[in-house]
């Protein structure tokens, strides 16, 4: 969660920002530590494979989301969030389909899995919220 982040958060872009780092670095931690699980069944390494490949995908977007909050610039502003918007919603939906790879698995794999993803999800869905937010707030003037 946001709690767990410690920079300045006072602006719209600052807040979209801290929700966008607390998702990456939850989403790179997922990643290295799916990488690392052993499955027990040829469909929980099937699962488990294609998590981290989406969870590589969810990295990939959130640090070229984190890029784009960055370097706002008032001529290409509209274009910014639309690509922030994109990316983000790009992450949210691979992290619902490592959920949905592991419907079928049962254990402790799935278990772990399930809490790890379902918060990587709901501070990823915040950091969406945040962004459009901030296209709404700043979309009439100047970033």
């Amino acid at each position: 969660n946001l709690s767990s982040y410690s920079g300045p958060a006072n602006t719209p872009n600052e807040l979209a920002q801290a929700a966008v780092k607390v998702s990456l670095s939850l989403a790179l931690r997922a990643s290295n530590d799916l990488a690392k699980l052993r499955s027990q069944s040829k469909r929980e390494k099937g699962a488990l494979d294609d998590c981290v490949q989406q969870m590589g995908d969810s990295v990939d977007e959130l640090s070229k989301t984190l890029s784009e909050l960055k370097h706002l610039h008032r001529g290409t502003f509209q274009w910014q969030m639309n690509n922030a918007e994109t990316w983000v919603s790009a992450a949210l939906t691979n992290e619902e389909t490592c959920l949905d790879g592991f419907k079928e698995v049962g254990g402790k794999v799935r278990s772990d899995v399930n809490h790890k993803i379902t918060n990587i999800a709901r501070v990823t869905s915040n950091a969406l919220y945040l962004i459009n937010r901030l296209d709404q707030a700043r979309g009439k003037k100047a970033p």
